[in-house]
Parts: structure tokens; C-alpha cells; sequence
């Protein structure tokens, strides 16, 4: 026999604000701050009435300080203000983007040369580049010549960036990173 189990639905979760707005705050005293208002120690009655009569919030900006400090102002027009701050520096904070390349141990000469264009085209660009050698079967006997090809690359590429990590074996692989030189600002 099936046990069925009955449906509850989850409690409605409140939006919480990070201040304490109009009738959320419960002290005595407040010291009141803003624009059109007279700094100053109220009763909490006169802050309330003093936002009522501008038709604006009182929000708890320092509620820790003795008197907790308020400020009468738009609540909601403070809360979309600072989420459009808040993405517009998510918004010019930089992403690193990194690019890999891989070579055999026996690279041709053309096949580094294609290669090492497109390194270059993603230093230019701004982005990490990860070049790796990768070992296959028992290639692993020519980690010197591997080595040798991404040092080869690192020295080719020196203008355009520097070597952030030299070559390293790691399992079957060998890898360099190479980060973007910064760029002269205009």
C-alpha cells in the first residue's frame, strides 16, 4: 500500500527590508535627519508626523547609535536608486575570460605558427590564454620537446603578455598561462 503524503504549501516568504521603515520602528526617541527637516532629538510621534505632513518615509538608517538616527525620505525611489547602482558596478566589474590552446608534443611548424595567431588574437583581446600541451599513449617520453614549445610560444608572445604560470606537468598535461599585458589608457 502507497503512503500519500498531503500537500502543504510553503509559508509566503516576506520581503525583508534591510531598515525599519514608518511603523517598524519601536523607540522612543529618534534623532532625525533629511532633506527639508531640522536636525534634532523627536519623539517618535513627532518624526511620524513630520514624514506624514512631507508624504515620505521615516526609514532607521543608524539604528545602533543612541538615539537611533532616521531619515525622512522616498523609500521605494532609495530602494530602485541603489539596485541601479548596484548593477551598474556588476556591470563594469571585469569578467576574465580565459582561452585555451592545445599542441601535441610534436607540433609542425605550421600548425605553431596558426596557433600562436590566434594566442595572439586572444592577448589582443584582453583574454588569459591557457596553452597546454597534451600527451597521448607514450608521447609522455617527449615532455622535453613539449616544454620546449610553450616556452618557444611564451618568448614569441612576450609583447603581448606575460607568462603567469611557466610549464608545469599536471597527469598528461603540461600547461602555461600567459595574462594580457595592461594596456596604455588614452
Amino acid at each position: 500500500m502507497a503512503i500519500r503524503r498531503r500537500f502543504t504549501p510553503r509559508p509566503r516568504r516576506e520581503e525583508r527590508n534591510p531598515h525599519r521603515i514608518n511603523d517598524k520602528i519601536n523607540v522612543p526617541n529618534v534623532r532625525l535627519v533629511g532633506d527639508n527637516v531640522e536636525v534634532g532629538v523627536y519623539t517618535l510621534q513627532q518624526a511620524k508626523a513630520k514624514a506624514a505632513e512631507l508624504e515620505l518615509d521615516l526609514v532607521e538608517i543608524s539604528p545602533k547609535a543612541a538615539p537611533p538616527v532616521c531619515k525622512i525620505m522616498d523609500y521605494k525611489k532609495f530602494l530602485f536608486e541603489q539596485k541601479k547602482r548596484d548593477k551598474a558596478l556588476k556591470a563594469k566589474a571585469s569578467k576574465v575570460v580565459v582561452k585555451e590552446i592545445r599542441f601535441g608534443p610534436q607540433t609542425d611548424d605550421h600548425d605553431y605558427a596558426f596557433k600562436k595567431k590566434h594566442a595572439e588574437k586572444f592577448l589582443k583581446d584582453g583574454a588569459k590564454l591557457k596553452a597546454y600541451v597534451f600527451f597521448k599513449g607514450r608521447s609522455i617520453v617527449y615532455k622535453d620537446q613539449g616544454e620546449i614549445l610553450l616556452l618557444r610560444l611564451a618568448q614569441e608572445l612576450e609583447e603581448l603578455g606575460k607568462v603567469e604560470q611557466m610549464p608545469k606537468l599536471e597527469g598528461k598535461r603540461m600547461t602555461m598561462f600567459i595574462a594580457p599585458k595592461a594596456k596604455a589608457k588614452k
